[in-house]
This record gives C-alpha cells, sequence and structure tokens, in this order.
C-alpha cells in the first residue's frame, strides 16, 4: 500500500475534522459495492469477465457497470458469482454521497451514508468502519479505467492465490456520526505529505476511488466504488468547488 491510499478509520481513529461549509457543496451519490474475489487478473484476461476486450480498448468500468453496481454486489455477496466465501448477512451495495471542496492549502473530501445492517463475522474487532481513498495521477496503468482494482492482485491476503498472509494491495510499476448516518471527513495538503503523495492543484483532474470497510470488515470483504475522476476546479465526475 503506498501513499497514494489514504486510511480514515471510523472507530479507534483521530478524528479529522474539515473546514468547509458542507451546506455549500454538491453532492455526488456512488453506490459502493461487494466486489467479492474479484483481483485485477480476473477482470482483464478475459475468459470470465466480458469486459476485459472494452477496457483494453479504453472503455471505463464505469462505462459498462455504474448503473448495475447493487445488482452486481448482491450476487457476489451471496455467492452467486466469484466468491468463494459468502458472509451471512453481508449487503451488497452501500450508496454513499461524496462531496468535495479546497482551499488554498488543503482538499476536503465528504463521505455520508447509512450503515447497512451487520452480517455475522466480526473481522477486524478494533474497528467498526474504515475508509480508504485513492488519488492517483495517471501514472498507474489502467487507474482511469478501472480505479482501485489496479492495486488489487490475486495473490494480496484473503485472495483465492493468496500464499503470503501478510501480503497487502499493492500497484505494479473520523468518525462523525449523525442520527443513522456515517459521516466521514478527509483532509489532504495540496502539496501531499508523503514520499508518493501526488501534488494537487487548482485546475487538476485526478483519479479516485475509494472502499468502505462496514461492519468490523477487514482484507477484502470490503465495499468498493468503480474508478472516477476528481476536479479542483475543474469539470469531473467529482468536483472540489473552491471555498
Amino acid at each position: 500500500m503506498t501513499a497514494a491510499f489514504a486510511l480514515v478509520a471510523g472507530a479507534g481513529a483521530a478524528v479529522v475534522t474539515a473546514t468547509p461549509d458542507w451546506s455549500k457543496v454538491p453532492g455526488k451519490t456512488i453506490t459502493v459495492f461487494y466486489p467479492g474475489a474479484s483481483p485485477i487478473e480476473w477482470i482483464t484476461k478475459g475468459t470470465e469477465h466480458g469486459g476485459a476486450k472494452r477496457l483494453r480498448k479504453g472503455e471505463t468500468c464505469g462505462g459498462c457497470h455504474e448503473e448495475e453496481t447493487a445488482d452486481m454486489g448482491k450476487k457476489m455477496a451471496t455467492g452467486q458469482k466469484i466468491e468463494p466465501r459468502p458472509i451471512k448477512g453481508k449487503a451488497g451495495s452501500i450508496p454513499v454521497t461524496v462531496q468535495a471542496a479546497h482551499d488554498a492549502s488543503n482538499l476536503y473530501l465528504r463521505f455520508t451514508w447509512k450503515p447497512p445492517a451487520g452480517g455475522a463475522e466480526k473481522m477486524d474487532k478494533d474497528n467498526a468502519t474504515k475508509l480508504a481513498v485513492m488519488l492517483e495521477d495517471n501514472k498507474m496503468e489502467r487507474a482511469n479505467l478501472s480505479g482501485c482494482w489496479e492495486a488489487c492482485h490475486q495473490d494480496t491476503r484473503t485472495m483465492r492465490d493468496a500464499k503470503d498472509g501478510n501480503r497487502t494491495k499493492y500497484m505494479v510499476g473520523g468518525d462523525v456520526k449523525a442520527g443513522d448516518q456515517q459521516v466521514v471527513t478527509f483532509t489532504r495538503k495540496l502539496a501531499g505529505g508523503a514520499e508518493d503523495d501526488i501534488t494537487l492543484a487548482a485546475g487538476n483532474v485526478c483519479n479516485l476511488g475509494f472502499a468502505i470497510h462496514d461492519d468490523h470488515a477487514a482484507g477484502r470483504f470490503h465495499h468498493v466504488s468503480l474508478g472516477y475522476t476528481l476536479g479542483l476546479g475543474a469539470d469531473a465526475d467529482i468536483k472540489a468547488v473552491k471555498q
């Protein structure tokens, strides 16, 4: 896991408080879905996933699947498709409202959703909710097409071909609760802060993907978004407004 990925844990983590007036920031509803055991190799080899040919032609995963993410998640969560270890009661999808803003120094992201009913297995006993965000500036192959899947390989831990129990996602080459809503805000300096962080600036567009580990989920047993673009005052799937 590189610095391109930022993690906010909903339970047991420090609260990060953003400064924007969120009532003035438009939101976009994105449905994250349960992906089962679907590493990038499964997506690209073409024998089981019919979209491999379209991906090679430069079409995005969202271009084919954005309207059917809830249906896909249900099939995988229930074990109908590419899930050898279904979890009883696991939600197939979660609608999430995403808001983005920026000022001269920082990017602010806000995620709001209603947690679904829980499953039977508590994998991460210390953290009830975790949120992972990926920002990428077109240096990782196909990240503009397939988003987070480029870092999800078949040999990572909890995948079917895992040989090393510590192998995490890799790339080749605060919890604020309001009623029944989960609210997580994420603040990041535009200039970054770690060695591998990308630099952001007004007018830039980068790739964005995110995942929610709900109900004490761990490893691959999360809900993920398709790939989207984030623009800082620029046209994109998600537009960060200046405040």
